[in-house]
């Protein structure tokens, strides 16, 4: 199994991830890509890193892995949890350690 890196996502901001949520497709859009200070994780497998999604649904769905699927990247697990809400959706974070 390879690590997802950094890399992985950089060129993605802006791009969707579909979810199959209750056989609807919801999406999420990667807003941002912020490498994490390295020395929080001596050692680690990767760079530190997390991402921002925002979905403009109306409801807000519970931290857990959803399968994304991204168009370049095909289907990925990422454990997604809730943060904030603003006028376009909800947002939701995942950190790589």
């Amino acid at each position: 199994m390879e690590f997802l890196q950094i890399s992985h996502f950089s060129g993605r901001v802006n791009e969707a991830f579909s979810v199959d949520v209750d056989g609807h497709s919801v999406v999420f859009t990667l807003l941002e890509v912020l490498p994490m200070p390295a020395h929080a994780v001596p050692d680690g497998v990767r760079e530190p890193f997390a991402l921002l999604f925002r979905n403009e649904a109306a409801v807000v769905f519970p931290q857990r892995i959803y399968a994304m699927t991204n168009a370049s990247m095909g289907e990925v697990g990422i454990f997604l949890v809730p943060v904030a809400r603003d006028r376009d959706g909800f947002l939701y974070q995942a950190v790589f350690n």
